[in-house]
């Protein structure tokens, strides 16, 4: 009833919130999106997004569509490569931000194992500006990171918001140096959260500093000061700032997976496990409890 290459196209409009986007990540022109969407939508019986001169949104049947979407997809990936009588092999070696420590990301990953139990996975966590580094040097095959600029390279699977958190009980005085919470260099959230502050002339101190998410974390938790971080991948017992507070916005920041020119065994894996990454963007970025 539901054509795979029509869901495909549904899950990156979904992640992107964008068909412009979505046809760049899929290499179709923007009218084929339109057409895989509204064909979706009459296979459905009902209208998947809500768009106008703003934006595009999620509707109800939409945000149902996508749970059915990815169960689809996984099943028929499931089938040809039973049917193909092809498994994947070699080494892959793939590189993850710190944040995704606390996410769903290793549900992907112990899936993509059950998957493919011949790929010898190795997985690196890094800041996502060491990433860049290491892919640039040959050491990951693959990797998932944050970009410096919207046209930075790499696969978007989805953009997300910089904003401020902290405890509930953090209180920022606005006639004393922002107490910072944060990644140490070359991390890009550091980086972004320095020059904002300095462009709007607020001073600033190091409160912590950590190449550990959970080390951020817990400072953050014990009130030691504040941190800049994506709005979907918020820590449990931590919050966002309220406009009050006076901190400078942050803007905007991609996800990206960037793939490495070495190694053409592992591309065959690195693609297999990239399409997971991108199947499951719209849920990668929900928090664990």
């Amino acid at each position: 009833m539901f054509e795979p290459v029509q869901l495909r196209t549904f899950l990156a409009v979904a992640q992107t919130l964008s068909f412009t986007r979505a046809a760049q990540r899929l290499g179709l022109r923007q009218s084929t999106v339109s057409q895989h969407v509204r064909r979706l939508e009459e296979a459905a019986g009902c209208r998947l997004f809500a768009r106008d001169t703003h934006g595009v949104d999620l509707t109800e049947d939409g945000e149902a569509m996508l749970g059915f979407a990815r169960t689809i997809l996984e099943a028929n990936e499931r089938a040809a490569g039973f049917f193909a009588g092809t498994r994947l092999r070699g080494r892959l070696r793939f590189g993850v931000s710190e944040d995704f420590v606390l996410t769903r990301l290793p549900e992907i990953l112990a899936a993509f194992r059950r998957e493919h139990p011949e790929v010898d996975l190795e997985l690196t966590v890094e800041l996502s500006g060491t990433l860049h580094q290491l892919l640039g040097a040959g050491r990951v095959d693959l990797c998932l990171a944050k970009r410096y600029g919207p046209d930075g390279p790499g696969q978007l699977v989805w953009r997300d918001k910089l904003v401020w958190i902290g405890s509930e009980r953090v209180r920022v005085d606005p006639h004393r140096p922002v107490p910072l919470i944060a990644f140490p260099p070359p991390g890009i959230t550091r980086a972004r959260a320095l020059d904002v502050l300095e462009r709007h002339g607020r001073a600033w101190r190091v409160a912590c500093t950590s190449a550990s998410l959970s080390g951020l974390v817990a400072a953050a938790r014990a009130g030691l000061g504040v941190m800049a971080h994506a709005q979907g991948l918020i820590p449990p017992g931590l919050v966002r700032l309220p406009a009050r507070a006076g901190l400078p916005e942050l803007g905007g920041v991609d996800f990206v997976l960037l793939h490495g020119r070495g190694r053409p065994e592992a591309q065959e894996a690195g693609q297999a496990l990239a399409e997971s990454i991108l199947a499951a963007g719209d849920s990668l970025h929900r928090p664990l409890p």
